[in-house]
């Protein structure tokens, strides 16, 4: 276990902005999670979960709890008939690149999702016409009221768009089950290859953000909406709509979340004007 204080959150959430937290504990093994969670609960403590950090922000006022991280030990694979056993700290990108070496198809809508596994689940992460509710089996987590180590079937996580019980609940994941099947390795690359492309040359990858930032409204796309509003490349302070994709906030120049908050508000408040919709952001906003 690693325990630092005045953490600097820019340094571990991809949109390199935001405030300080007052303790990351880095755990290693489930027992020094249960052990971190009893502790937090004695002490009557805030507490939250990050995984890679690329759907969260920080306020720039900060967040005076404890943010806890899984170690190294939480980023493994292994592979169990045609399901794979992923450590919740494994990232996206390392599972799709196993899941084509074994030669299991179902994981490539997700090999370009940026952050963890965990973090995938957490939100039901999608790309492409998939969800992580669609190849999810089940959930080893940490019950965040007892605390106690249990197995949870995806029947249980109440998935939807962009939505998990654990969002609720607040329970820890520890590794996820996914299940995929046997194809043929040439066109899983193929595949992989394909929506790389697409993503590189349609979003906004080579400035820091947090993917797309709002949710999609019923019968719209976000995207549209702004752009529509005419609110592409408008900018607030460091912080920037972008103008490859309407739907990204981008921290062009030294961006503070400050600076982000105002320009996610700015667009919120046109859209609505404009359309009647209200936009909600898919980025989790954290601090005092």
């Amino acid at each position: 276990m690693r325990i630092i204080h005045d953490v600097d959150m820019k340094n571990y959430t991809s949109f390199k902005a935001g405030g300080r937290a007052n303790k990351m504990v880095i755990c290693e093994t489930e027992g020094e999670i249960v052990q971190t969670l009893k502790d937090i609960k004695e002490n009557d403590e805030k507490y939250i979960m990050l995984g890679n950090g690329s759907n969260t922000l920080i306020k720039d006022s900060g967040f005076s709890g404890v943010v806890i991280k899984l170690g190294e030990n939480f980023s493994t694979v292994r592979r169990e008939g045609n399901n794979l056993i992923c450590g919740a700290n494994t990232l996206m990108s390392v599972v799709a690149r196993f899941a084509l070496r074994e030669e299991l198809s179902g994981f490539e809508f997700a090999s370009g999702i940026p952050g963890s596994i965990g973090g995938a689940l957490f939100m039901n992460a999608g790309a492409y016409g998939g969800e992580m509710k669609d190849i999810a089996k089940s959930a080893r987590v940490v019950s965040s009221d007892t605390p106690e180590i249990k197995e949870i079937d995806v029947s249980d996580m109440d998935l939807s768009y962009r939505y998990s019980k654990f969002q609720e609940n607040r329970d820890i994941i520890l590794s996820v089950t996914v299940k995929l099947s046997e194809g043929d390795g040439a066109e899983i690359e193929r595949s992989m290859k394909d929506l790389a492309y697409k993503r590189n040359s349609k979003q906004p990858v080579q400035f820091p953000s947090a993917g797309s930032f709002f949710k999609r409204p019923e019968g719209y796309f976000a995207g549209k909406l702004i752009e529509d509003s005419g609110l592409k490349g408008v900018s607030v302070g460091g912080a920037q709509v972008s103008e490859l994709h309407s739907g990204f906030i981008i921290n062009k120049e030294n961006a503070t979340a400050t600076d982000i908050i105002k320009l996610m508000e700015l667009v919120q408040r046109n859209v609505y004007e404009k359309f009647g919709v209200k936009l909600e952001p898919e980025v989790r906003i954290i601090g005092d």
